[in-house]
């Protein structure tokens, strides 16, 4: 379950401190479009796994579980605007460097960094594996011919080249805004068609405040949330116990011509490819803050990083040999620090001890947040040697 949660949480609480910040504070994009770009970072290809993840912990575990990664969001939102309203700083690695220097900056930049390339890829591998069987099931071609337009590798090459690239080599995130809106539109479409599956046929037999900034992550948690929870709760209605880690490979099972089930694929693959340049944004600042601090915007600088990039996942996720894994790995380290560690040791280093002492009631919260974070991320990557030494691995873990 954790590894199922532990990116979505990451990059929940990244986007709402750094991209929702970036864009109010430079007057670039609206309140709703904040909202619509946050959501559609937060919504990610972990919705995919969730039915999985509630036939394994039952309805009310998995609602405790969900409630939980929303109040740490909330916690961990909460110290980071603490610390950069004392501050005045809107980037986490900004926050890393006036906590620790160059050291903070860069374990900042190198956690968002290396949680959000293992994001992209996760949405790169879903297009890679889903985009053939829609065409397959649209040209009605034999699964097994190995036509070039049937490769999983060439059309993700295909994607990224033609809509991923593009999008992500715009100046301004904010102009985004109106894909994001399209692609949380198919996500709903998603949990509409789920829903109705259930409903319908069972199982098939098988410059801104700091309160404007947290209005702002409350209405994404929220919606978001609800969103999660009844993916998940209407998947698992309709399989029950043979859902797969991957909700989608389920109803392919039962009939993979299926009309509404085809659209459902498309509409999801619609939405991850929109998200990855949503995400793209955020790691070019990261690079840009860590390798070029003081130097101002450039073109050639800002479409070389894109490029470099997007080849780098495009090979991870054609010839990386166990990809599931590296998600796995990825989300065990980089998403603990972004999600406690960090905010909770910067807020500790940044609010001076007249205002907060070290034994106030804040600030123990905030050390004892910091050592969820280090038992959380013992007990994900123990979990993950005890998977590989055993042979066994979840599919859950890539999203």
């Amino acid at each position: 379950i954790w590894f199922l949660f532990c990116p979505v949480h990451a990059l929940l609480t990244y986007f709402i401190f750094n991209v929702c910040f970036f864009f109010q504070f430079e007057g670039k994009t609206s309140f709703g479009m904040s909202v619509f770009n946050l959501g559609n970072a937060i919504m990610g290809s972990g919705i995919l796994g969730l039915a999985y993840a509630m036939a394994n912990t039952g309805i009310l575990l998995f609602l405790f579980l969900l409630s939980a990664v929303a109040a740490l969001s909330s916690y961990s939102i909460h110290l980071l605007l603490k610390s950069s309203g004392i501050v005045g700083i809107r980037a986490y690695e900004q926050l890393g460097y006036r906590a620790f220097g160059t050291p903070g900056k860069m374990a900042a930049g190198i956690a968002i960094t290396l949680q959000n390339i293992g994001a992209m890829s996760s949405y790169l591998y879903i297009v890679k594996s889903e985009l053939p069987l829609v065409i397959q099931a649209f040209l009605k071609e034999d699964p097994n011919s190995d036509l070039w337009y049937l490769n999983g590798n060439y059309l993700v090459i295909m994607v990224s080249a033609s809509i991923i690239l593009p999008l992500a080599l715009m100046k301004q995130l904010g102009y985004l805004g109106y894909t994001s809106g399209f692609s949380l539109s198919c996500m709903v479409f998603f949990l509409s068609a789920v829903s109705y599956s259930s409903l319908d046929g069972g199982t098939f037999t098988a410059h801104p405040s700091k309160k404007k900034m947290q209005k702002v992550s409350n209405i994404s948690i929220f919606v978001m949330y609800s969103m999660y929870f009844l993916a998940a709760l209407f998947g698992y209605l309709t399989f029950y116990g043979h859902v797969e880690p991957e909700l989608l490979h389920t109803y392919s099972r039962i009939d993979p011509y299926d009309t509404l089930i085809l659209c459902v694929r498309v509409a999801v693959l619609t939405a991850v490819t929109l998200t990855v340049p949503i995400v793209l944004f955020p790691v070019r600042r990261a690079i840009q803050h860590m390798l070029f601090p003081a130097k101002s915007f450039n073109w050639l600088r800002h479409i070389a990083i894109a490029v470099i990039l997007l080849t780098l996942i495009n090979m991870l996720v054609i010839f990386a040999p166990n990809i599931l894994g590296i998600f796995g790995v990825i989300g065990a380290t980089s998403a603990p620090c972004l999600i406690f560690i960090f905010p909770a040791v910067f807020y500790i280093r940044i609010v001076p001890e007249d205002k907060e002492p070290l034994r106030s009631p804040s600030k123990i919260v905030a050390v004892c947040f910091a050592a969820l974070g280090v038992s959380f991320m013992v007990m994900s990557l123990s979990f993950i040697i005890m998977d590989w030494t055993s042979g066994t691995s979840h599919a859950a873990g890539g999203h």
